[in-house]
C-alpha cells in the first residue's frame, strides 16, 4: 500500500487531520511548520497508533515514491546530475551504537535495502546512539507490526518510530528510474544494452532519440567500465554484417576486447560483427565438436566458432568475406595461438564451399571407414541469408557416397517471422536442398531477435543423394 502512495491519501483524510489535530504534539508540529524539509535529518517521534500530518511539500505528494526523482526532471534532454535530488521522509529506529548490528540482522527484512543508501546514519542528538532507516514500503503508516515490536522488546529498545529527511541525490538512483522520471510518461524506457568490452550497444527507438546523449551518459554513470555508448543507426548490412552507429557518450574509442566462453578475442565493432547474445549458442555448437574432428566455418567473422574450435584440437577451415572480419580472425587467431590449427579464407560464401570445403570433402570423405570416429560439421551462421547457400550442397561432390555415418553434419541458421518458425525453417531449408528432411533434422531456437522475430538453427546431414552425383555407367 505504501508503495501506491495509499498511506499519504489516509493521512489527508479529514479523518485523520481530526485525530493529528487532537494530539497533543504543539511544540513538534510548530518546529515541522518553520523547519521541515529545511534541514537534514529532522526527525520526530511518533508513537504507535499516534497519527499527524506533516506540512505538505513536493515530497509528501502521493503519486511520488521513495525513489522517483523530482518530477521537475521530466523531459530533460542534456544532463544535470543536480536537478535529481530531493528529500523524502522515511521511518528510522533510534538505537544504542552497541547493538546496531545485532538489530540488523533481527530486522533484516525490515531495514531499508537500497544500494548506495546508508542503512544507519549519526544521531544528530546523541552520539551514543544512531539511526537505523527502516523501509517505508514494510512500515506503512510508520507504525511497527508485531513481529518486529517484539524483537525491539526482546533487545530492549523502545518501540519508537521516528520520521527522518532523507536526501536522494542523483547516485542513489537506478539508471531506469532515472530514464522513467526524464522521457515522457507511457513512453518505452531503455535501460538494457549490448555490453561489448567497455561499449555499451543501444538499439533506441524514435521517441528516444531526442534524449540519446542523456541515456548514453546515464549509463556510463551507472555501469562501471563502460566508456563509450553507442546507437545503432542502421540495418545490419547483411554482406559485411557491420552497421552504422552514433557514439552516444563517452571516447569515441572502437577497438575493444571481449571474453567468451574463457577466450579473449580483439575487434573493432564499428567494423566487424560481434553480438554478445550469442555466447550460449557458439558454445552449444563447439561442445558438439569432438577432437580430430573438422569444422568448415562458412561466416566465421572474428572466429567465436572456429578458435575455441581449435584450441579443442579441430581441424577448422574459417572464412569471411569481410576483410576487417578476416584480419581480426587472424589477429585472433594468434592471441590464442592457434593460427597454425586454422586455415583462414577471405571469401564469398558460396565460393569457399565451393572451393575449399568440396575440396576437403573429396579427399576426406572416401577414406573414411565405419569404425572412424571422424566427423564433419558445416556452421553456416548468417542468419539472414544463409538457407539461400544450402542449394550449393547439391551434387557438390562426384562418385559413389561415403558411409552414412561420415556424411557431413550441416549446421545453417535463420530468421524466421512464422507462427512455426521451425516449420518455416525447415521447409525452407528443404527448398534450397531440393529434398525432404523429415526425420533427418532438429531445429532449435537460438533467441528472440524482435517481436515475432526468432533466430534459429537447423542441423541435418546431407543427404547423400543431395551431395553426390553419381557418375554416368
Amino acid at each position: 500500500l505504501w508503495r501506491f502512495g495509499y498511506s499519504a491519501r489516509l493521512l489527508k483524510t479529514n479523518h485523520f487531520r481530526t485525530a493529528a489535530s487532537n494530539t497533543s504534539f504543539p511544540a513538534v508540529r510548530t518546529l515541522l511548520a518553520q523547519y521541515s524539509g529545511r534541514i537534514p535529518g529532522l526527525f520526530v517521534v511518533v508513537k504507535k497508533n499516534t497519527f499527524f500530518t506533516m506540512p505538505e511539500t513536493v515530497e509528501d505528494k502521493a503519486d511520488l515514491e521513495l525513489y522517483s526523482p523530482h518530477p521537475e526532471v521530466r523531459g530533460m534532454t542534456l544532463l544535470n546530475r543536480e536537478a535529481f535530488k530531493r528529500t523524502v521522509v522515511v521511518p528510522v529506529l533510534k538505537v544504542k551504537r552497541e547493538i546496531v548490528n545485532t538489530l540488523l540482522k533481527s530486522l533484516k527484512h525490515t531495514v531499508l535495502q537500497r544500494p548506495g543508501l546508508k542503512r544507519v546514519v549519526e544521531d544528530p542528538e546523541d552520539e551514543d546512539s544512531r539511526l537505523v532507516i527502516l523501509d517505508p514500503h514494510k512500515i506503512p503508516e510508520f507504525s511497527l507490526g508485531e513481529s518486529e515490536q517484539e524483537v525491539l522488546k526482546q533487545l530492549n529498545v523502545r518501540p519508537e518510530v521516528s520520521k527522518y529527511n532523507l536526501e536522494l541525490t542523483y547516485e542513489n538512483f537506478k539508471s531506469e528510474e532515472i530514464l522513467r522520471a526524464v522521457l515522457p510518461e507511457g513512453q518505452e524506457v531503455t535501460s538494457g544494452f549490448s555490453r561489448v568490452g567497455h561499449i555499451a550497444h543501444l538499439n533506441l527507438r524514435d521517441h528516444q532519440l531526442p534524449y540519446r546523449h542523456l541515456i548514453g551518459q546515464v549509463i556510463i554513470d551507472k555501469n562501471p567500465g563502460i566508456t563509450c555508448v553507442v546507437n545503432k543507426t542502421n540495418i545490419i548490412d547483411s554482406t559485411y554484417r557491420n552497421f552504422q552507429m552514433e557514439v552516444l557518450a563517452g571516447e569515441s574509442k572502437l577497438v575493444t576486447k571481449v571474453k567468451e566462453n574463457n577466450i579473449a578475442y580483439e575487434l573493432d565493432f564499428s567494423k566487424v560483427y560481434w553480438n554478445p547474445r550469442l555466447s550460449t549458442e557458439h558454445g552449444r555448437i563447439v561442445e558438439l565438436l569432438k577432437p580430430g574432428d573438422v569444422l568448415f566455418d562458412v561466416f566465421a567473422g572474428i572466429g567465436p566458432f572456429a578458435i575455441p574450435a581449435a584450441k579443442k584440437k579441430c581441424n577448422v577451415f574459417a572464412n569471411d568475406l569481410n576483410p576487417e572480419s578476416y584480419n581480426w580472425l587472424l589477429h585472433n587467431c594468434k592471441l590464442n595461438k592457434v593460427d597454425n590449427k586454422i586455415k583462414a579464407f577471405n571469401m564469398d560464401g558460396r565460393d569457399f564451399l565451393l572451393g575449399p570445403v568440396r575440396e576437403e570433402l573429396s579427399k576426406g570423405l572416401p577414406i573414411l571407414k565405419e569404425e572412424q570416429k571422424t566427423s564433419f560439421h558445416i556452421v553456416m551462421n548468417l542468419p539472414a541469408l544463409a538457407i539461400e547457400f544450402l542449394d550449393v550442397f547439391r551434387h557438390l561432390l562426384v562418385g559413389e557416397p561415403c558411409s552414412t555415418a561420415g556424411l557431413p553434419t550441416v549446421h545453417c541458421y535463420g530468421f524466421s517471422k512464422h507462427d512455426d518458425p521451425a516449420k518455416d525453417i525447415q521447409e525452407r531449408a528443404e527448398a534450397s536442398l531440393g529434398t525432404s528432411l523429415d526425420g533427418r533434422c532438429s531445429t532449435y531456437l537460438v533467441r528472440n531477435v524482435a517481436p515475432n522475430k526468432e533466430m534459429l538453427c537447423i542441423s541435418f546431414q546431407i543427404p547423400a543423394d543431395v551431395l553426390y552425383k553419381r557418375p554416368c555407367p
